[in-house]
């Protein structure tokens, strides 16, 4: 039996979402903290809980990748969010993409539902160490939130610019001069190809260096979610070995580059540019994204965004169970302890609500094995780094498995990972 017990939990979006619905679930109550709708960030539209604001993709879900064994995990340790994105998903291949509407309407819902869940729409300035608390405000939080994090952990919070890429309408993209189909056949006909020759593409290459951008001198960006002018401005090839890469394509002729478009919503009528996120003004994005052919005559109901995330020097101030090293009642989640990724922000989410039980229940916090891949984050994001970044899921933090082959490794650390998260969610979560 849990002891009676209020958590608070600051910020509704993917990791406090998350941890609202596990306590809700074993019986504890929750004050939900969320500053919307009276306060929203840069990037933020909606009113509703869990807003996705970047790409709607929660990547890959093949048993060849590390989302996919992060995913894994979280299905073992009974991931409410992860069951609800399912519930919601548009057509991408092997990647789990949601209809960002409904997906945060339906968390929304469900939270409402709760009758141990109290709401509570307000900028949280000050954070009591009294009380058992989740920190999940994201990487875009109040400045006065930030700034207690500050006084908190006794370090300056550290900050990198993250961007999100445009929306455009389907009815607006001339489809005579795009087709259909992904990169070797992975995904069937979930994406939308617009090609380039190579004068197209240089005339774009020129103009998309020198576009006009929100913020001129850009310091550390995340090399997972890089502003496309960014990559382009590395050299004239860039893009065409990353999002543009004209390779793996049937019977498409032989363009010179071609980018991706992704469903946005399950009807089809929105696309997403795939890893054109971005720092340009708005009509620069309107002027130089329409140089595709394809695009033309595009209608943006979105465009790309630049905003501020920041995130806590977890080596110095956070222990692995994600609870502050000198302050026990509070848990940092989400974006903010040092995880990259919607995915990644979701598992935080969840341990930390399965640690803050096990506090009130008296008993040790815990903390999967570096062999699972949230495991191997919390050791990551806290080991000793002088450098520290975001870090996202992948498989260079897991162990290595040196002795198995190669070609065989990538399945290797999956069902590793499987094997041990099973045995650890037995007595961890469920008390076997």
């Amino acid at each position: 039996m849990t002891a009676s017990k209020t958590v608070n939990i600051i910020g509704g979006g993917l990791a406090g979402s998350e941890a609202a619905l596990y306590l809700s679930a074993r019986g504890v109550s929750v004050r939900l903290f969320e500053a919307k709708p009276s306060w929203r960030s840069p990037a933020h539209k909606s009113a509703d809980f869990a807003e996705i604001v970047c790409s709607n993709s929660l990547k890959s879900t093949a048993e060849t990748t590390a989302s996919g064994a992060l995913k894994n995990e979280l299905g073992v340790m009974g991931c409410a969010l992860l069951n609800i994105a399912r519930q919601n998903a548009v057509p991408a291949g092997s990647a789990l993409a949601v209809d960002r509407d409904r997906f945060s309407a339906a968390v929304t819902d469900e939270i409402r539902s709760r009758e141990n869940i109290e709401i509570v729409n307000r900028i949280v300035r000050d954070i009591d160490v009294s009380e058992p608390t989740l920190v999940c405000a994201g990487p875009v939080c109040h400045d006065d939130l930030a700034q207690s994090l500050v006084a908190l952990t006794g370090e300056r919070s550290l900050h990198f610019f993250d961007a999100a890429a445009p929306i455009v309408t389907a009815e607006s993209i001339d489809m005579s001069r795009a087709f259909f189909g992904a990169r070797y056949g992975k995904g069937g006909d979930d994406y939308l190809n617009c090609p380039m020759t190579k004068d197209e593409y240089l005339a774009f290459h020129v103009q998309l260096i020198n576009a006009e951008r929100v913020v001129d001198e850009i310091g550390g960006v995340f090399e997972g979610c890089m502003p496309v002018e960014v990559m382009a401005a590395r050299g004239v090839d860039a893009l065409r070995f990353g999002p543009l890469r004209p390779v793996g394509f049937r019977d498409a002729g032989k363009p010179y580059a071609v980018l991706q478009l992704r469903r946005e919503n399950c009807a089809g009528t929105l696309f997403n540019l795939v890893g054109f996120q971005t720092n340009l003004k708005f009509g620069e994005q309107k002027r130089v994204f329409s140089m595709i052919p394809a695009l033309q005559a595009a209608e943006f109901v979105r465009y790309g965004v630049m905003h501020r995330n920041t995130f806590i020097n977890a080596p110095v101030a956070l222990n692995s169970d994600l609870r502050l090293k000198n302050y026990p009642n509070v848990f940092i989640a989400g974006q903010l302890c040092g995880v990259e990724g919607y995915v990644e922000s979701i598992a935080t989410g969840l341990l930390a609500a399965i640690n803050v039980e096990r506090m009130l229940r008296g008993e040790p916090t815990v903390v999967p094995p570096v062999e699972t891949v949230l495991g191997a984050l919390c050791n990551y994001i806290t080991l000793p780094n002088v450098n520290f970044q975001p870090m996202n899921a992948n498989f260079g933090v897991l162990p290595p498995m040196d002795s198995v082959k190669k070609a065989e490794r990538k399945r290797a650390y999956y069902d590793r990972s499987d094997l041990k998260i099973r045995e650890w969610a037995q007595s961890a979560i469920y008390g076997g």
